[in-house]
């Protein structure tokens, strides 16, 4: 700022003369923004200052004009070569530059806890850390953030309108209108589902003109109609899904136009894995947003399907328990009744003095055992999928996921061998082996990335950054164009 005050004084200063009595001498005029600890010192007859003039006799004028230029040339090329370093490295695109190593004992546990630290790091460097053994949590961070940001100007998504009917005029409008109140701890393990709709809303990626939408939402909650009382089982979800399918191809030409291969819908409850078994068109081309992401279901297609994180709703988690403070080495709390998996991990490990392995509820706060662990176990239940990834993520302990045939959300954005440990089920006997490998300076490496990608698993009511909503949405982006609507 000194040199740029520095310039507009040179550069404002002015040459004139002034016929004072048999010679012309040099008035040099001193602007307005000159520094007030300047001095000149008054020497007569050689020069005189009146008011804002210093005025030089016209005998020093060949001297002082070759030392005033030489002064203006330097402090442009000052300003010049300051300019251009602040263009390339102020303002640069993601790929121009490297995150810096973080300090785990200070700024991780200040700064990168808060998911803007993270996204402002991001948004203006490349994601591949200096310093990190295992390097970027990415596979392309500048391929992705190009696409990224074309995909929020331009993706378009229209819903259907049986979203924004009157909470009276159907009974089964609690079914397909946005739910008032997702936090409700009852919606906990279904808290994705209801939010993509929530946060849809909220987004400019809606638009109310079909011909200019990429996809069409089928609102309908599958959550909801779990707990309706006049539908509830799943093959009369089913029923429900698939007439309200053919319903919509009666009633509009969208669903035509593309055979359904630009419309989807959103689950994140376990019976949302048979919706769509009446519908042939429905199973086979629209695409299915769901939790329930696994390669072993029947009825869940890879390429065509999107998997989403399953988030539980916590409190935002501020300031991250660095490693330094985890001294417990693997957490995991959860039924056993419903895995044969979990009930071997028990019997295996669950007197390991180094291991927090509970059935259930443990003896202290569930996020204690996140906070003050290294590693913390997804052990695969009734689905692939729980909540526990996200909420290891969220707690900063490096998830261990141990569930064959899970398609991870984001997987072809993020690399999860970078930020967490896959394991199948046949190596449960050797999960304290396999932890106990991984060199600190590789613990270190993948806590540093999973505070880097902590962001893509928060939900957030209107969407922001790259959060979960764009995250998914972006997942629908790079699937966009199979068929388009003709004009």
């Amino acid at each position: 700022m000194m040199g740029f005050c520095l310039w507009v004084t040179a550069a404002g200063c002015y040459f004139h003369f002034k016929e004072e009595e048999e010679s012309p001498n040099l008035v040099l005029v001193i602007p307005f923004c000159h520094t007030p600890d300047w001095n000149f010192e008054m020497r007569q007859p050689h020069t005189c200052f009146s008011g804002r003039h210093l005025i030089l006799p016209q005998r020093r004028l060949l001297l002082v004009r070759p030392l005033l230029l030489l002064l203006l040339l330097l402090l442009l090329s000052l300003t010049v070569s300051s300019w251009l370093a602040v263009f390339f490295c102020g303002f640069s695109k993601p790929g121009q530059q490297h995150v810096p190593s973080f300090d785990f004992n200070q700024s991780l546990n200040k700064n990168n806890a808060h998911h803007s630290f993270a996204e402002s790091v991001l948004d203006r460097k490349d994601s591949h850390t200096s310093g990190n053994l295992l390097g970027s949590p990415y596979h392309n961070w500048e391929l992705f953030a190009s696409d990224f940001q074309e995909m929020l100007h331009q993706l378009k998504i229209f819903v259907y309108p049986d979203a924004s009917m009157n909470q009276s005029s159907s009974p089964f409008a609690r079914i397909f209108l946005p739910n008032p109140n997702p936090f409700h701890l009852k919606l906990a393990n279904y808290f994705s589902e209801h939010m993509f709709k929530v946060a849809l809303f909220r987004s400019s990626l809606l638009t109310t003109y079909p011909r200019d939408a990429h996809f069409f939402f089928m609102p309908f909650s599958i959550n909801a109609l779990r707990n309706d009382p006049h539908v509830h089982s799943e093959a009369s979800i089913s029923d429900f899904v698939a007439q309200y399918t053919s319903r919509i191809s009666r009633e509009f030409i969208f669903w035509n136009a593309s055979g359904g291969t630009d419309h989807f819908y959103v689950c994140c409850h376990s019976v949302g894995r048979e919706a769509a078994s009446k519908h042939y068109d429905l199973h086979n081309n629209a695409i299915q947003v769901t939790c329930s992401s696994s390669y072993f279901q029947r009825l869940y297609i890879t390429h065509k399907d999107v998997g989403m994180p399953q988030v539980w709703p916590r409190p935002p988690e501020k300031l991250l328990n660095p490693p330094e403070f985890r001294h417990r080495l693997i957490f995991f709390a959860g039924r056993m009744q419903n895995s044969h998996i979990r009930q071997e991990l028990m019997a295996v490990w669950g007197n390991d003095t180094d291991m927090d392995i509970f059935s259930g509820n443990p003896p202290f706060p569930y996020e204690e055992g996140l906070r003050k662990s290294k590693y913390c176990l997804h052990v695969k239940g009734y689905e692939v999928n729980t909540a526990r990834v996200c909420d290891a993520i969220h707690y900063g302990c490096v998830p261990v996921i141990v569930s064959n045939y899970y398609d991870l959300p984001f997987s072809n954005v993020v690399d999860w061998s970078k930020f967490s440990v896959i394991i199948s089920h046949k190596s449960i006997a050797l999960l304290k082996k396999i932890v106990l490998s991984i060199s600190k300076q590789k613990y270190l490496s993948m806590y540093q990335n999973l505070c880097l990608v902590r962001r893509h698993f928060v939900w957030h009511a209107t969407p922001r950054g790259y959060d979960s909503f764009h995250m998914t949405a972006y997942q629908l982006w790079l699937r966009r164009g199979v068929h388009r609507l003709s004009s």
